[in-house]
């Protein structure tokens, strides 16, 4: 249910479980082993997620997986925090092609990428209190950091549900194409990310999420600092300037 292809330095992953793309405990343990595999492919500079169809993102979970079983439930959950953490912490860029409907673990999945591409039709909520639950695969912790506390506590306390528009206006989407355009928008986003260094868009995708994490400020700058000197025991950082110097464009080797 977790399909995927590579195209250069970048792997588009398709969420395929119609009619709703739901997230199953299997197809979240698939994403988590994916974000293992890409991490170790070192060809791999940037993902995109995707929806199969027109209509839907994902759905979030398949929730008669758990009905009445608290069992289930648990493992469900750990399975939903170990897959989005996962995705959170690839050592790549991710990109969320939001292709329709992303509601409950199919927003909290687009959150835990580090940009999101809406379509104009797209609709985006965390319903989950409506059902007697809780965004509990990181979208509490993840949402007041893109939208501030007070649009998380609207979207997530009142049960309001975002259109494309609202959602790049406070920050919950980076851009919003046409219909059916998510993808290629997605797409050549990731190309522009293989014409840096992967390294040093790893250290820099780190070190913003070191303000996330609390790090405290002055160890933050601190750590920035060293990771700019790091960059110089890899390959790369020579072949950088020395692509820079003789005005042609560079070949990375994430090395």
């Amino acid at each position: 249910m977790i399909e995927h292809r590579i195209e250069g330095h970048t792997c588009i992953i398709t969420i395929a479980n119609p009619p709703a793309n739901t997230w199953t405990p299997e197809s979240l343990l698939a994403m988590k082993q994916l974000m293992v595999e890409l991490n170790a492919n070192k060809n791999i500079y940037a993902a995109v997620i995707t929806g199969q169809g027109e209509k839907f993102f994902s759905g979030g979970a398949d929730l008669k997986r758990f009905q009445g079983d608290k069992a289930a439930a648990r493992e469900f959950i750990s399975r939903f925090g170990e897959a989005f953490e996962a995705l959170m912490n690839a050592r790549f860029v991710t990109i969320a092609a939001i292709n329709g409907y992303a509601m409950g673990g199919g927003l909290e999945c687009t959150l835990a990428c580090d940009m999101r591409i809406a379509e104009a039709h797209a609709q985006m909520a965390l319903p989950e209190p409506a059902v007697g639950l809780l965004p509990a695969g990181c979208g509490t912790q993840n949402l007041p950091w893109l939208v501030g506390e007070g649009w998380a506590k609207r979207i997530i306390l009142t049960g309001e549900r975002v259109n494309a528009e609202t959602a790049l206006r406070i920050g919950l989407v980076e851009e919003v194409v046409e219909k059916g355009k998510s993808l290629d928008a997605a797409k050549a986003m990731a190309e522009r990310v293989a014409g840096l260094s992967p390294k040093s868009v790893e250290f820099c995708k780190a070190l913003i999420h070191n303000a996330r994490n609390g790090v405290p400020r002055g160890a933050g700058l601190s750590l920035e600092r060293e990771r700019f000197m790091d960059l110089f025991d890899f390959e790369d950082q020579k072949e950088g300037v020395a692509a820079f110097l003789e005005k042609r464009k560079p070949v990375w080797k994430n090395a």
